[in-house]
């Protein structure tokens, strides 16, 4: 093949690679939810200790990362100091742990199908809190597409055939909680200059989650485990949740730094039907019309603002250019000018 048959062969190649750690992301990501959902439902595995199971995941994630960055030197450890470390870290540790505590809280009382359409609020929720925290600007069409998006999840609540109240505080709560953690990480973070990848943020992070949970999980889950005398510790179960739960940071490690992030939110929503089409057809539960009405419209709101996001990425990269550019020609024109009184030199001195 010639040098065109060339390019067309590293085309298709990054394309299947592409698509490849999409289809990975996803089913991880599915796998994880799922998994999680069957430990924690009392008609499945009936282990409802979403705290212990959080720790768990921590623990074997923060061991994992630790391992990767200092002994393997997989991953470039991230310089920060004590003081960061206390002030930005801690905090989004905090908001972290009370995220997932909640989420996984929520699978003990509500469907897999409506968590996820609950979930379609994440763009409102950071949006909200990025506004309250002026991180964001305050745009009329932004706030009428977030309306729309909570109007759509307000009908497929409607139309939830097991609605459960404190199920879905739980979940509102950890989205809450999720989106105020990603603005954090924007305020206390990236404006430092501090970036963070999946592993090293289960490095720094993880040890936090495991301490703030601790101090719930000795006065919620540890009497009623410690007076469970049947219970025991599935090595198997709970050893190949937390390889998932690790592995699903790895495959977003991955799928961020070969792709970009907006190609994790579009398989993202992927991923969600597919979640909704698994509840409703495997695990039985019940998905009405009226529910998956609801979750169109959100779906999509998300859609169009997911959309709106990359046309400001686009415009911002052109304007990048064009400055790039202005400030280019005006250097070149400096030189030029700056050559031709040279040569007005020369010749008078001649």
């Amino acid at each position: 093949m010639g040098k065109g048959g060339t390019l067309s062969d590293t085309v298709i190649k990054k394309i299947i690679l592409s698509y490849s750690y999409v289809a990975i992301w996803i089913f991880l990501s599915f796998t994880v939810i799922v998994y999680n959902k069957y430990i924690l439902d009392k008609k499945m595995y009936n282990w409802p200790f979403p705290i212990s199971l959080t720790m768990i995941h921590m623990s074997f994630c923060s061991t994992l990362a630790f391992l990767l960055i200092k002994v393997f030197k997989f991953v470039e450890p991230v310089s920060m100091s004590r003081d960061t470390y206390l002030r930005s870290v801690v905090p989004i540790g905090a908001l972290y742990s009370l995220s997932l505590w909640l989420s996984n809280s929520a699978y003990i009382y509500l469907s897999v199908s409506f968590i996820q359409m609950l979930k379609a609020l994440m763009p409102v929720a950071v949006y909200s809190i990025g506004v309250l925290l002026k991180k964001e600007g305050f745009k009329s069409d932004t706030m009428v597409n977030m309306l729309s998006i909570s109007f759509g999840v307000a009908i497929a609540a409607y139309g939830e055939a097991r609605f459960d109240v404190f199920g879905v505080i739980l979940q509102l709560g950890a989205v809450a909680f999720e989106a105020t953690r990603l603005v954090l990480i924007q305020i206390l973070l990236t404006s430092k200059g501090i970036t963070l990848n999946p592993i090293t943020s289960l490095y720094y992070v993880a040890p936090c989650c495991l301490a703030f949970l601790f101090f719930p999980w000795i006065y919620v889950e540890f009497p009623v485990l410690r007076d469970t005398s049947s219970f025991h510790f599935d090595y198997a179960i709970f050893g190949t949740n937390s390889l998932c739960a690790f592995a699903l940071n790895l495959a977003v490690f991955l799928l961020v730094g070969k792709t970009s992030a907006l190609t994790m939110n579009v398989a993202g929503v992927v991923k969600d039907w597919l979640l909704i089409a698994f509840s409703w057809s495997v695990i039985k539960d019940t998905v009405t019309p009226i529910n998956l009405f609801g979750y169109g419209i959100a779906f999509l709101g998300v859609a169009y603002y997911n959309h709106a996001k990359l046309q400001a990425l686009k415009a911002n990269e052109a304007q990048k250019k064009v400055q790039q550019g202005d400030e280019e020609s005006g250097r070149l024109l400096e030189e030029k000018e700056g050559g031709g009184g040279e040569g007005k030199k020369i010749e008078s001195e001649n």
